[in-house]
């Protein structure tokens, strides 16, 4: 079986790319029937790998009902989350709130060894250089430059013109609190009491049905058929529904804080991803961030 520092990469790498498609498919259907999207298609991915894995957790073994509340808590924290990570991502800059999301592993960390976990000197190390070069990859970005917006059909999001500081920092702020709390009790609550696949299938499906309620109480109508943005939304659903697999299998075989700040790497690829193919760039301090998340990573793993 891969080591848990593996799990952990894997999980950031698969994490980093769906957000990426998530920035495309934000700003062509809105924040809420994307997420939708990701979390249909998500749902039917975790429901076929759950039938061939046979991997059902405590859900039908007699466990009762603690599983399954679990499970829909965990949901219903990461519906809120992901809607504010792709309302962050619809009207603010790639660069900028993805890594600022990523930063959760601060919050986490500190639950965590509340709880009762310790880390040895090079993994504390290790998370520290990680978590600063998060920071340094966020305030790398300078929010003092105007963001003009646009659509797929090339109309300004006036919205984000007209609000004042930076587009989409508030929301990212309030996904990665959001990420720091479920994070925090998969590890230590939601895995042990339904199992970490299991875990994963309820996430996504009650997840669906919350976001299909805000939906229809909001009156938002069903987008219209497009195969492109189908296809961001399928992929999209596969790669976030395999990064909390990952993310949840790791947690069984290490310590919940190296999972959530290997896991909040994710960051660093979709800045990665942004210079790469929109040709966002990336500053010196930037640059020093990244090369601190490195380091970081090779401290947890030392």
């Amino acid at each position: 079986m891969p080591s848990g520092f593996l799990l952990g990469i894997a999980t950031a790498v698969s994490w980093g790319s769906a957000d990426f498609l998530a920035r495309f498919a934000t700003r062509s259907v809105g924040s809420v029937r994307a997420l939708l999207g990701m979390q249909f298609w998500g749902a039917i991915f975790a429901t076929i790998v759950l039938f061939f894995a046979r991997d059902w957790g405590h859900l039908f073994d007699g466990s009762g009902w603690q599983p399954w509340a679990w499970g829909i808590l965990a949901g219903s924290i990461n519906t809120f989350a992901m809607l504010a990570l792709y309302r962050a991502f619809e009207i603010g800059k790639l660069s900028l709130v993805g890594p600022v999301s990523a930063s959760y592993p601060a919050l986490t960390v500190i639950l965590a060894l509340l709880s009762g976990e310790r880390l040895s000197a090079y993994r504390a190390l290790g998370i520290v250089a990680a978590v600063l070069g998060v920071i340094f990859v966020a305030a790398g970005e300078k929010s003092s430059a105007p963001l003009a917006l646009t659509n797929e059909s090339g109309d300004a999001n006036s919205h984000a013109q007209k609000s004042s500081g930076v587009p989409g920092l508030g929301w990212a702020i309030a996904a990665a609190f959001s990420f720091a709390i479920l994070f925090w009790l998969l590890g230590l609550r939601m895995i042990p009491r339904a199992g970490a696949l299991a875990t994963v299938w309820l996430i996504r499906v009650s997840g669906a049905l919350i976001t299909f309620t805000v939906l229809l109480a909001s009156k938002i109508p069903l987008p219209a058929k497009n195969k492109r943005t189908g296809a961001q939304l399928c992929t999209m659903g596969c790669l976030d529904t395999a990064a909390f697999a990952l993310s949840n299998l790791g947690m069984r075989i290490e310590q919940v804080t190296v999972i959530s700040v290997l896991g909040s790497l994710y960051g660093a690829v979709t800045v990665a991803l942004a210079a790469i193919f929109l040709k966002e760039r990336i500053a010196p301090l930037q640059w020093t961030g990244i090369a601190a998340i490195f380091l970081g990573v090779a401290l947890m793993n030392a």
